[in-house]
């Protein structure tokens, strides 16, 4: 069983009860408050509870979209115990999440028609390196066989961490030196991971945004020359966010779909941050699906996105 179909076992299950404390806490506070004294939930608790969603950043159209979820059940059930909101709140944010696809990340699998290319997009800072580094260690560790590609050629910096996490990893990389066209390094990547039969084949891109259309000129360069060599390529783009940054991580998100075509998200340092509700304002949004997210620093703590493990640590009452 490899790492992308297997299950959440007993270890990443504490990783990620232990990554979104912050947040739980900082969460139930807010809810707490806003039910506090009352008995039915009615247009003030809903009111409260749009304050406290909103402040745990999971931004207004999805806290809307969740407060009109809520007020269907109560039209409905005509009569609503506040004990209930929890289970209630639970439901529909989980059903959220599964709407933007995320379920049928659970089992991923590299095709059978290797290499597989991912190219990873993002903001300096968000994590993007780091990210690259324990993707190439879990797709190794389940048994797959992976290269680097260093295209983040506007920064030595890149280039240098990549080289750290190759070696940490334990894979191989390809790299030029730095103000070399990225598509260049992107093309002889592809060319040397067909040479070696490499399974999986990842690219780090410049993040930048400070010219929109230079970015995107950039991304769909690299897109054209590796489809010289692999037609399908990249089989994915994934777009690495820092959780950490709450709203501003929209913002990025804004900047990158418009720029190329984003089919998987990221979302990185949730450890350190109570504003763990941006990834449902993130997935609701941009209805696409968060395949990863990052809760601590050590190599293994990158973890497949589950939306019920996900619901179910922000929602655990603790021991």
């Amino acid at each position: 069983m490899g790492f992308f179909d297997k299950l959440f076992g007993k270890k990443e299950k504490q990783t990620l009860d232990e990554g979104l404390q912050k947040t739980k806490e900082s969460f139930f506070t807010r809810v707490g408050k806003a039910i506090a004294g009352k008995t039915t939930v009615d247009e003030e608790v809903l009111d409260e509870l749009e304050e406290a969603l909103v402040s745990a950043d999971v931004g207004v159209e999805t806290t809307i979209a969740i407060i009109e979820r809520i007020e269907k059940r109560v039209a409905r059930d005509k009569y609503l115990h506040t004990s209930e909101l929890n289970a209630i709140l639970r439901d529909e944010i989980e059903n959220m999440l599964k709407e933007t696809g995320a379920e049928n990340i659970r089992n991923f699998e590299v095709p059978e028609k290797k290499p597989y290319v991912i190219l990873v997009v993002g903001v300096n800072g968000a994590g993007k390196t780091t990210t690259i580094g324990k993707l190439a260690h879990n797709f190794k560790k389940a048994g797959y066989s992976v290269l680097l590609g260093a295209a983040d050629t506007f920064r030595a910096a890149a280039t240098d961490q990549l080289n750290i996490w190759s070696e940490r990893a334990g894979v191989p990389i390809v790299k030029q030196g730095m103000g070399a066209d990225p598509a260049s390094v992107a093309f002889d990547t592809v060319q040397s991971g067909l040479s070696r039969g490499t399974d999986v084949i990842i690219i780090d891109t410049a993040g930048r945004l400070h010219n929109k259309t230079h970015l995107m000129e950039e991304l769909s360069k690299i897109k054209r020359v590796m489809k010289k060599q692999l037609p399908d390529a990249p089989h994915e783009v994934l777009l690495v966010l820092d959780g950490s940054t709450g709203q501003n991580a929209l913002e990025q998100a804004r900047h990158f779909t418009a720029a190329t075509d984003v089919t998987s998200l990221a979302i990185t340092k949730l450890d350190g941050t109570a504003k763990g509700g941006v990834v449902l304002a993130i997935a609701n949004q941009f209805k696409i699906p968060v395949k990863y997210i990052g809760v601590g620093e050590k190599i293994d703590d990158l973890l497949l996105f589950d939306s019920h493990e996900f619901v179910d640590s922000l929602f655990k009452e603790n021991a």
